[in-house]
């Protein structure tokens, strides 16, 4: 590498030239667009983390229903911001692992059914009041209450007594459960003043970043909060989320420099948007699935012989072929796939099935009326021309689907949780057991497909119990076989996480959690020309 090579090198590592340009002077010298990606992204490595600038971000995902309550967010805006402004007691790593966060340490007994986390210290609200380990029971107390239409309450439902000790917050568990603290990594379990009581809604949390301005399906604006205990994270001055619900919109601010970040990009638009000029792809795979789902105590649905005529009437190699473009996976009608620890491989693929959607159809006994399927561009990319596949290959088995199309905003106050046959997202969860107490447990608020199995409960209160891995994958197994054979989840295709950047931002880092780095890109990240 000659000196001018290197000196160019050195200043767009410290944000001082441009990307742009020193990509565009090192082909000048003969090396590949490749390797000078690659210098510059082990320069910028070592150069660490530049501070200031102000990131905009463009999401799908945002609408003018949204709250600042951390227990009623239900949409990717909700969580990037509530990722943005709080903390969890935990969260995990891209690799998996257990990460503190308000929690110091933590300690169980034996048999996993008492959990002692250890409150760290010195930890300020945005409000400027100290985070104390009543700050935490409160809030765990507030996500319990049945009528906290809390997302989290699924979750919660296990939980004997909480009570503090000094500085620690204790869990007694009605049975044991060794995956615990995965479940303490749910979003919406972000800690508030006295746990949110007075005012669920004023924004108050401890993460890198407070709360400036607030208009619910436009715009949302934080800026830097000086006080927060982690210096490692939140590099920018402040973080602006563009509510961008059309694709095509989102594309057009990323390409135009309007957007720094954008989730969602749609798998067939996302070659085309790689060879836009500075623009990078992430295509992270994960435990996301796109879907669609039955109210089981909603007529027609409440037949299962129906709902099994529906499962086999979609071709699922089709619809991610045509709607994923390749980035995703087939599903098998159950929300859990091989990024799941002890997923059982051996459970059998359900295949597209003619043949077999018909005799479930007629064994159904349905009276041959339109079956309304509701949809929306926000419930997935491609969910609408994905509800068209579905009602065309349904049609060749003889069972009407009518497609409805919904306004966006709403949707997930107004369809999704609400009418009985529906489009849908899940971006799953770190651990088997978080995904179906939320989803599928009896008891779960968000049981969206209104599946009560005593069976299915049962082994999953055995389940959390059971500390033999072998044990416990079985107990999985026969749970997703009971999701997959009688359940309401319609489940094609396990989608790959897509997000797009431009030139500007550094410090990307691959999350099989969810999109945007798992909610975390805008703390993460660093602008290069702040």
């Amino acid at each position: 590498m000659n000196d001018e090579l290197r000196y160019l090198l050195a200043r767009t590592a410290q944000g001082k030239h441009s990307r742009r340009a020193f990509l565009g002077r090192a082909g000048a010298l003969g090396l590949t667009a490749a390797a000078a990606n690659s210098l510059l992204a082990t320069a910028v490595r070592a150069a660490g983390p530049q501070k200031g600038g102000n990131l905009v971000i463009g999401l799908v995902g945002g609408e003018s229903t949204n709250s600042l309550d951390p227990a009623l967010a239900a949409s990717q805006v909700p969580y990037t911001y509530l990722r943005t402004s709080g903390d969890t007691l935990v969260n995990t790593t891209p690799a998996g692992d257990i990460e503190m966060r308000l929690a110091e340490s933590i300690e169980a007994s034996d048999d996993a059914r008492i959990w002692r986390f250890a409150i760290r210290q010195g930890v300020e609200f945005h409000n400027g009041k100290s985070l104390t380990a009543e700050d935490v029971l409160r809030t765990m107390q507030r996500h319990s209450d049945e009528d906290s239409q809390s997302g989290a309450l699924g979750i919660m439902r296990d939980i004997e007594t909480m009570r503090t000790d000094g500085n620690v917050f204790e869990v007694t568990l009605r049975t044991p459960n060794a995956d615990l603290p995965y479940l303490m990594t749910d979003y919406h379990l972000v800690i508030q003043p006295d746990g949110g009581f007075d005012n669920p809604a004023d924004g108050i949390f401890t993460g890198p970043y407070k709360w400036v301005e607030d208009q619910p399906g436009v715009r949302h604006v934080l800026e830097k909060f000086e006080n927060h205990w982690d210096s490692s994270l939140g590099h920018v001055n402040s973080v602006e989320i563009l509510v961008i619900n059309d694709a095509t919109a989102r594309n057009s601010a990323l390409q135009s420099g309007q957007v720094a970040l954008m989730n969602r990009v749609e798998p067939r638009t996302a070659d085309f948007l790689a060879r836009a000029p500075g623009v990078t792809i992430h295509s992270t795979p994960g435990r996301g699935h796109y879907v669609f789902i039955m109210h089981c105590d909603t007529a027609p649905f409440d037949n299962n012989d129906l709902r099994l005529a529906l499962k086999y009437a979609i071709d699922r190699e089709d619809m991610v072929d045509k709607i994923l473009s390749g980035y995703g996976s087939v599903g098998n009608d159950m929300p859990i796939n091989a990024a799941y620890p002890l997923f059982d491989e051996t459970i059998p693929q359900r295949e597209f099935d003619l043949d077999k959607a018909r005799f479930h159809y007629e064994q159904s006994g349905h009276d041959g009326s339109p079956i309304v399927l509701r949809t929306s561009d926000v419930a997935f990319p491609g969910a609408v021309d994905a509800a068209q596949l579905f009602q065309q290959t349904a049609a060749q088995a003889g069972i009407p689907i009518e497609i409805r199309r919904e306004p966006g905003d709403g949707y997930w106050s107004e369809v999704w949780n609400v009418q009985p046959f529906s489009a849908s997202y899940w971006g799953g969860r770190p651990v088997q057991d978080q995904m179906y107490s939320t989803a599928y447990f009896s008891g779960a608020d968000w049981n969206d497909t209104r599946f009560f199995n005593d069976r299915f409960d049962e082994l999953l209160l055995a389940a959390r119990a059971e500390l033999d891995e072998v044990k416990r994958k079985a107990m999985y197994s026969e749970m997703g076989m009971i999701v997959r054979d009688e359940g309401g989840l319609i489940c094609p295709m396990f989608n790959d996480f897509v997000d797009a950047q431009n030139e500007t931002v550094e410090g990307w880092v691959t999350d099989p959690a969810g999109e945007m780095m798992a909610g975390f890109a805008a703390v993460k990240v660093w602008l290069n020309n702040a």
